[in-house]
């Protein structure tokens, strides 16, 4: 249970999460602070109240001011958009309509842990008329958020990542997801050992195959050329070469990034050039979300970008923010990439120094007379110990009075001395007599402060709960989270050695078929599994001002966006939820398959397809048997009997029935139909 001591959750009125406010030349906004807070009306934010000791700082941070409207999570039901681009007629002769068959797989897509079937939601379900209901035989479970969670909170009000993640693993789904989890394990000498010698026993639709079970969690989608690499290099081998990415040569796809102008350009270029970009149409902010997605599908370092997503939900910065189009890039490259791999204390270091978080949190506004609390607070809540690590509301203040004197001047970090608290303070266990007036010396100590949280055993836990989260369950076993959290304590921080841990652990090769795709992960999956290629169809030409790429990739970014879910996306500094329960909408999950159907089309001419009819080298003759080879190439693995059945009704034929290599001209709708299936919704 919460120390008693950790103030409650609230929305902050920063400025980094409803965009307003931009900084001033020297990145310090100019307001009015009375002796009651910041004046209205001043570029602060009105509705401060009480005061402090007249020796003693005012304080500008959340505390009393309104709440902010936040936007309905995306786990939450929204309204249907219908169905405008599915297959949607019963046509004469077909023994299952395209909506039944697709409502039948995609729903059982949540099947995902254990046959506890937590699919379709009601607004699913109005969409086909037979589809099975809450508590018939099946056993569906209707995730539709009126479940009661802990303490009666709702995601909406959650505010940390591992909190939203057990909240709406509270709920009815949850709790289903939970039993079919696996519960305890063991360490082995490496990864393949491990994969070697521990028994699969949860339901899954899965095949209990390590290899694809490592190219599902490990990257962000089979391809037949991972499969290809772990077999051709051994599990052991793939991974150490995953770990080091710097050897990993670029894809063609990395390389045609240098057509997005804004991707190389420091903050300081990105100033300077501010009006010329504009006349372009370039979105700097918008190209370093371009550039994440074309990593995702295309780049060959597929762990190192799963580790780089799972960062920008930890210790996340929106891309969106007002400040984002100047240093969203730099923080991307300078500190999440560059220590993706490398010590989550050093990261954190690099994060409270740099302009994005400075600015995102509104660090540049708190000085020792007017101390602003925002980053001071995530620093504890969101990026270290977490909200039950055992600090204080004395703890946030204390940290925030260390860490005034931070901000940014020119588009570069800078330490103000004259506005920097002096005086003893301690935070967690960490005390320092802050006496220094040396600019240097005051700089130091906050970093030390830093440093300190992110060692914390209380930050260990927390980090070990995520990753395991991640890459394991959504209900992670204890076992696990204890045995990384010794590992993250023994190694000071490090994460190579957390995901050696994590991989040669008997937990992680158990857990298959136990986590769901998000909506970016599934549009991701459904490209690479579709072997997209980033060059334009033939005939296809730009427009005056972007290349095909640029617009190919804006245009996942859109779709994502449609979607809920895209790189650095969400406003608020808690990043996305990873659970599945959290994403339950069924005008996402059709969004899904009709952007599949796009892709088998050919339809976003600024890339190349494979064509349908020639997914499969040398299509078999019979029905069947074709689906059940294009089933290996898309997913993997054969489909069960039923969904093979269900596949089969879109086409109207019987699996001994004759087909051609379009499978008669049904072969987008039943590749389509694999791509709703719980095989490749599962990872």
């Amino acid at each position: 249970m919460a120390d008693q001591n950790v103030p409650p959750r609230r929305p902050r009125p920063d400025r980094g999460w409803d965009g307003r406010q931009r900084p001033t030349a020297d990145g310090y906004r100019d307001r009015h602070v009375t002796p009651y807070g910041v004046e209205a009306g001043q570029g602060g934010y009105a509705g401060t109240t009480g005061t402090l000791p007249a020796a003693g700082p005012q304080w500008v941070g959340p505390d009393g001011f309104g709440r902010q409207g936040q936007p309905q999570p995306a786990g939450y039901p929204q309204p249907g958009p219908g169905l405008p681009n599915l297959d949607d007629d019963d046509e004469p002769g077909r023994r299952v309509g395209r909506r039944r068959a697709l409502a039948a797989l995609g729903g059982t897509a949540a099947v995902v842990a254990g046959g506890a079937a937590l699919a379709m939601t009601p607004q699913v379900r109005g969409l086909f008329a037979d589809a099975p209901q809450a508590g018939d035989a099946t056993g569906t479970t209707v995730t539709d958020g009126t479940a009661a969670r802990p303490s009666g909170q709702q995601p909406s009000t959650v505010r940390t990542y591992t909190e939203q993640n057990e909240s709406y693993m509270g709920s009815r789904a949850g709790a289903a997801l939970k039993k079919n989890s696996p519960t305890g394990g063991r360490i082995f000498s490496g990864p393949a050992a491990a994969a070697a010698e521990t028994q699969v026993t949860v339901k899954t639709v899965l095949a209990k195959d390590p290899i694809r079970h490592l190219a599902s969690r490990a990257t962000f989608g089979p391809t037949p050329k991972v499969l290809a690499d772990i077999k051709r290099l051994g599990i052991d081998a793939w991974l150490r070469w995953q770990l080091d990415p710097e050897k990993i040569a670029p894809t063609k796809a990395e390389l045609k990034l240098a057509e997005l102008p804004s991707l190389k350009l420091t903050p300081q270029q990105l100033r300077d050039q501010r009006d010329q970009l504009n006349e372009r149409g370039v979105q700097p902010e918008k190209e370093t979300i371009d550039a994440t997605i074309a990593r995702q599908i295309w780049s060959d370092r597929q762990l190192f970008e799963v580790m780089v997503d799972f960062w920008n939900d930890f210790l996340h910065v929106a891309a969106d923010f007002d400040g984002g189009e100047t240093y969203r890039n730099a923080f991307d490259r300078d500190v999440i990439r560059k220590h993706a791999l490398g010590s989550y204390p050093e990261m954190l270091v690099a994060a409270n120094k740099h302009p994005a978080l400075l600015l995102y949190l509104n660090q540049v506004d708190s000085r020792k007379d007017a101390v602003n609390e925002n980053l001071a607070r995530e620093n504890l809540e969101l990026y270290s110990v977490g909200v039950d690590g055992g600090y204080t509301e004395k703890d946030v203040r204390q940290a925030a009075m260390l860490q005034t004197g931070r901000g940014v001047a020119d588009g570069k970090y800078m330490f103000f001395p004259e506005r920097h608290y002096l005086g003893k303070v301690k935070i967690l266990g960490f005390s320092d007599p802050n006496a220094s007036a040396d600019p240097k010396v005051a700089d130091a100590t906050i970093d030390r402060y830093i440093a300190y949280i992110a060692l914390h055993p209380s930050t260990a836990q927390y980090v070990a709960r995520s990753l395991a989260t991640r890459f394991v369950s959504d209900t992670p076993p204890k076992s696990l989270v204890d045995r990384l959290a010794k590992t993250y304590a023994a190694n000071k921080g490090l994460i190579k050695p957390l995901l050696i841990t994590l991989f040669s652990s008997s937990e992680f090769w158990a857990a298959v078929g136990q986590k769901v795709r998000r909506p970016m992960e599934y549009l991701v999956a459904t490209y690479r599994a579709l072997g997209v290629t980033p060059e334009a169809s033939a005939g296809f030409s730009g427009d005056d001002r972007r290349t095909p790429y640029q617009q190919g990739l804006r245009q996942i970014q859109d779709k994502m966006r449609e979607l809920g879910q895209y790189p650095m996306g969400k406003p608020t500094p808690d990043g996305y939820a990873d659970v599945y329960v959290a994403w339950t909408s069924a005008g996402t999950m059709v969004d899904g398959w009709n952007e599949a159907g796009e892709l088998l089309g050919g339809w976003r001419k600024q890339f190349t397809y494979t064509a349908p009819e020639k997914l499969v080298a040398r299509p078999p003759a019979t029905a069947g048997a074709y689906v059940d080879a294009l089933a290996v190439r898309l997913v993997h693995q054969k489909l069960s009997a039923k969904e093979k059945a269900l596949v089969l009704g879109v086409a109207g034929v019987s699996a001994t029935a004759k087909v051609d290599a379009t499978f008669n001209g049904a072969i987008a709708a039943v590749a389509r139909t694999i791509l709703a299936s719980p095989q490749h919704h599962l990872r």
